[in-house]
């Protein structure tokens, strides 16, 4: 069995052939399709976070608001940049959201990723510390916030409060309890990967990681997931690991997949720069038939690790076509993998 959730970049533009012209469309219609993705037996709904672009930015709105409307399906991101945040604001913002959906939240988070805009996080107010670069500052950030949602009293209280308070030092509230032991770290590494599972992370794998052997992407990724397994087995953690891969997967079954996304059918991997002097892979989408589809993603190795698969989704393309491309996956793909 393999939990399988959607991503969504969350992109908006008024173009004739977006669905999502403005800020609003793309929010409500991300509200529909968790609610219409859970009808039919999604196990998750992820959210891309990217400040100064026309996408989401503002996560936690979001997740409440689709906590409020769902029921069973995990909600998360994929990731926040920890490089823009305060810990404990968003310690606060998470434990409402994660109340709200009754412990359904799987939050993503990282140290960052490339921008729109030259160091964003200076215009947020944050500056790293001395001798710090900012994906240090991403780190620091990100360990704060997960002590926090240990729900532990660090706080001097008032000895002349307005409402009479819990004896001993003051936690963060609403605290959530078991939220600390779902959030995920995105890494772009094999050093962070250990890294996440070392401090109690699941992983987060994307379609992208630096280049570190010259092989094929999936099976990079393949050998990142196994290093965070051993390192948290070593770890000595309690809970199960987990890790996710995305991955952009279109089963071909009409006209209409066929004339968008027939043209990926011989996809392959890229090398590029995510960073100045920084070589790293991107993986291949798939565009298949069903049939075929199910012979090359049999192959994938890091699909294989993984526990929980995301499928990057087409969100300008509106509601019910989304809700096709999942269920095409569901019914057509999914059982040939034993993933159901």
């Amino acid at each position: 069995m393999k939990k399988i959730g959607f991503l969504s970049f969350g992109h908006w533009s008024d173009h004739p052939a977006y669905n999502t012209r403005t800020a609003g469309d793309t929010l409500l219609q991300s509200i529909d399709l968790a609610v219409a993705a859970e009808e039919i037996g999604i196990d998750g709904a992820y959210f891309r976070v990217h400040h100064f672009a026309r996408q989401l930015a503002s996560p936690f709105p979001l997740l409440s608001a689709i906590g409020a409307k769902t029921s069973k399906i995990e909600i998360g991101t994929g990731v926040i940049d920890m490089r823009y945040e305060n810990p404990l604001y968003m310690a606060e913002d998470a434990g409402a959201a994660d109340l709200i959906s009754g412990g359904r939240l799987q939050l993503g988070i990282s140290r960052g990723s490339p921008e729109q805009v030259i160091d964003g996080w200076r215009y947020f107010g944050y500056e790293p510390a001395e001798g710090e670069t900012d994906a240090d500052m991403g780190r620091t950030k990100a360990l704060e916030f997960l002590d926090k949602l240990n729900g532990d009293g660090f706080a001097e209280p008032n000895p002349y409060p307005m409402f009479p308070n819990p004896p001993g030092l003051l936690r963060l509230e609403p605290y959530s309890e078991g939220l600390r032991e779902r959030i995920w770290w995105g890494a772009g590494s094999n050093a962070t990967a250990i890294w996440a599972a070392e401090n109690g992370m699941y992983l987060q794998s994307s379609t992208l990681k630096n280049d570190e052997s010259g092989k094929p992407f999936h099976i990079q990724q393949a050998e990142q997931i196994r290093l965070y397994k051993e390192a948290w087995k070593k770890a000595g953690h309690e809970r199960e690991a987990r890790a996710s891969v995305s991955r952009s997967i279109f089963a071909l079954v009409n006209d209409q997949d066929k004339q968008l996304f027939g043209q990926q059918t011989n996809s392959s991997d890229k090398i590029g720069y995510i960073e100045a002097n920084k070589r790293a892979i991107f993986g291949k989408s798939y565009a298949a038939e069903p049939d075929q589809l199910i012979k090359e993603l049999a192959q994938d190795e890091a699909i294989q690790e993984a526990d929980t698969l995301l499928l990057t989704i087409p969100n300008t393309l509106g509601v019910d076509y989304n809700v096709h491309v999942l269920s095409s996956i569901l019914k057509h793909v999914a059982p040939g993998l034993e993933w159901r």
